[in-house]
């Protein structure tokens, strides 16, 4: 960019031995230069984005081929499939960066159940709303989830705060998905719990809308720290330690927090005559007894990886896919590791 004063106008001309005595003269003279740069700029811009979407192309991890809904229907049951009567997923924050949907999809494919419950906050449409980040692998859990409801399974979505955009359709059906608010599930032993995604339970999310979003900015700012952290322990050889929940069991505040939520639903739980109470929310999964209320908590996809189900015979449990993925990992590489060595001692 040439300056355009007069007296550098002058100085330029004096230097070059020119004659500016029609004001037009210089202007023909710096036009198919700054022409010239401006080109040059656009061309570097265009040749250094096409090199760096390449490099992002080449170190990419690869996603998974995308599975069509036809091909997920017509699939034969896994012998390893387990059968249930129930099954509670929440907070699985499909479209944040720290949701993890490859544990999500392997535990939907080694289970199946009589009715999923999506017990909320499984679209994270607050951070969609930042930024767009949707990867194939959640239209495979999409998917495989409308395989099931076509193949007989029960599916009702009851959202939470972060796909708050689907309270818009409560009571309605869509494509044989049920949407409400909370509803009461009847157990194998006739017992009742009352089902519901537990937010407007919390007092930040209900009345200081500002804070909890401030508070979804320091949880996401945790987990990156929480993923760095592991990345140095595992080069070390140690197991996965979660930031978040040391923090949520050492600060006293966080303490209270939870404890105030778990008694605020085990109430709600007893005012509706239910004998008990599921929920999400607070990425803390749990069982028990309060006062006589059995309080439940499915936990999250983000961190712990749970999931709460019902047995046939009406028993409760609460799966960690994490610790179960982690010892099927372990399994195979002592059983790699035990043909390895036969293989050797054979030859």
């Amino acid at each position: 960019m040439f300056p355009s004063t007069p007296k550098f106008k002058h100085l330029l001309a004096h230097v070059l031995g020119l004659d500016i005595a029609r004001p037009s003269f210089l202007a023909r003279v710096l036009s198919p230069v700054r022409a010239g740069l401006s080109r040059m700029s656009w061309v570097c811009a265009n040749v250094f984005g096409t090199i760096r979407r390449a490099g992002r192309r080449r170190f990419r991890r690869p996603e998974p081929a995308l599975t069509t809904n036809a091909a997920l229907a017509k699939r034969p049951d896994r012998a390893d499939t387990t059968r249930l009567r129930a099954i509670f997923l929440s907070d699985l924050h499909l479209g944040a960066r720290t949701a993890q949907p490859a544990r999500v999809l392997d535990f939907l494919r080694k289970h199946d159940a009589e009715t999923i419950y999506l017990v909320g906050d499984i679209i994270d449409g607050w951070q969609l709303r930042r930024s767009w980040f949707w990867p194939r692998i959640n239209d495979e859990i999409v998917a495989l989830l409308l395989a099931k409801l076509r193949a007989g399974t029960r599916l009702v979505y009851l959202p939470g705060n972060h796909d708050e955009f689907m309270r818009d359709f409560y009571g309605r059906i869509f494509a044989s998905v049920e949407v409400v608010e909370e509803l009461v599930h009847e157990g194998a032993d006739g017992k009742r719990y009352l089902v519901l995604h537990g937010d407007k339970f919390d007092v930040v999310v209900a009345h200081a809308r500002w804070l909890a979003f401030l508070g979804d900015g320091a949880y996401r700012v945790t987990m990156t720290l929480n993923g760095r952290v592991n990345r140095v322990r595992r080069a070390f050889g140690l197991t996965y330690w979660s930031l978040s929940a040391w923090a949520k069991r050492k600060v006293k505040n966080a303490v209270n927090y939870l404890g105030s939520f778990e008694t605020l639903l085990a109430a709600e739980a007893r005012r509706t005559g239910a004998d008990g109470v599921v929920c999400g929310h607070i990425h803390h999964a749990v069982i028990r007894d309060m006062d006589g209320v059995t309080y439940m908590n499915c936990g999250d996809w983000v961190e712990s990886c749970t999931a709460l189900v019902e047995h046939a015979d009406g028993r409760f449990e609460i799966i960690a896919w994490s610790a179960h993925a982690r010892a099927e990992a372990e399994a195979a590489a002592k059983d790699a590791s035990e043909a390895l060595r036969r293989a050797k001692a054979a030859a």
